[in-house]
């Protein structure tokens, strides 16, 4: 049994990197689906990787690096054709923004339920806009060494790189991250709710990114009602879909991205993603800091009426008659 023990660890340990590098590759793929090009140098304004990177490092622990640093490996192999010593420097970038980015939230107390208001501004400003500047640094840096970008456009493409890490992690990761609280859903769920949102977010999404009218702020009531109404679970799946549906928009220069430059549809990509991915993940943090404390005090209340009925019998049907009256039909 000991020696079955030993070698399971090492199988379900390696079977996680792995399934880590799988899902890397396979949303980087996804991500070069609509890439850019600035000043001759390929970005996304989307690259779910990093969300996906920082969210299995807040799963599994840091010890699925390893996964990471390969699954980046194998989309740059895949992307250049070729292995240098370059894309090697590109590759720890890649692997170890996500790991700081992990290792940053962990010292700031961050929890991965997003329950607070101060988990949603750690992992903004702290997770995806502290951390993504490693990746985005050493990967346009590579550039400009290897002779494959002017140094003049270094700062533009450092943006647009930053830009597209960090929309990774305000955007995908809280999915993830919802994704742990998923149960089955019971009869006696929001069903028809839940159903009218999504189809009013994609509805309203499409029309406010795709329209011949300049009206992106449509998204903004959906993402609040999603957040209001479904806390994460509803807000993240919502800023997820806006935020690619947007970015096909921006690939494709078409409604409110018609006629720009591919910098200021970068620039316009940047400045919506980032609006989303922070309305919706700092008011669904507020909703539910606000229903935590509300139960605390519920459970509060029951106490201290716990209390005086022990005291004194029957002074808690006066004090709370609504908890009599529920004690009484068995509620």
């Amino acid at each position: 049994m000991i020696r079955s023990e030993e070698y399971r660890r090492p199988a379900v340990a390696l079977l996680r990197v792995l399934a880590v590098a799988a899902a890397y590759y396979v949303s980087g793929g996804l991500g070069l689906l609509e890439q850019l090009t600035v000043h001759g140098a390929v970005v996304t304004p989307l690259w779910p990787p990093t969300g996906i990177a920082v969210g299995c490092l807040l799963y599994l622990g840091p010890r699925i690096w390893p996964g990471i640093a390969l699954g980046s490996l194998l989309v740059i192999a895949t992307l250049s054709g070729s292995v240098s010593t370059s894309t090697i420097a590109v590759v720890a970038g890649n692997t170890l923004a996500p790991v700081c980015a992990y290792l940053i939230l962990r010292r700031a107390g961050f929890r991965s339920e997003l329950d607070r208001l101060r988990d949603g501004v750690v992992l903004v400003f702290l997770g995806a806009m502290a951390g993504m500047v490693i990746s985005s640094s050493v990967g346009t840096a590579m550039l400009v060494v290897d002779g494959k970008l002017p140094v003049s456009a270094f700062w533009s493409v450092w943006a647009a790189w930053w830009s597209g890490d960090a929309m990774g992690v305000l955007v995908v990761t809280p999915v993830l991250l919802a994704l742990r609280k998923v149960r089955m859903p019971r009869l006696g769920d929001r069903w028809a709710e839940a159903g009218a949102l999504l189809v009013v977010a994609v509805v309203g999404t499409v029309l406010a990114t795709r329209g011949p009218l300049s009206m992106l702020y449509l998204v903004f009531p959906i993402l609040i009602w999603a957040a209001l109404r479904f806390q994460l679970a509803g807000s993240a799946p919502c800023a997820l879909l806006v935020s690619v549906l947007a970015v096909v928009a921006g690939a494709d220069q078409v409604g409110p991205f018609a006629g720009h430059t591919i910098v200021e549809v970068m620039i316009n990509l940047t400045v919506l993603n980032g609006a989303v991915a922070l309305t919706a993940l700092l008011l669904a943090a507020v909703v539910a800091e606000q229903q935590n404390v509300r139960r605390r005090i519920e459970h509060a209340c029951e106490e201290l009426a716990d209390v005086v009925d022990h005291l004194a019998p029957g002074m808690s049907a006066a004090a709370w008659p609504s908890r009599a009256r529920d004690e009484r039909e068995g509620r």
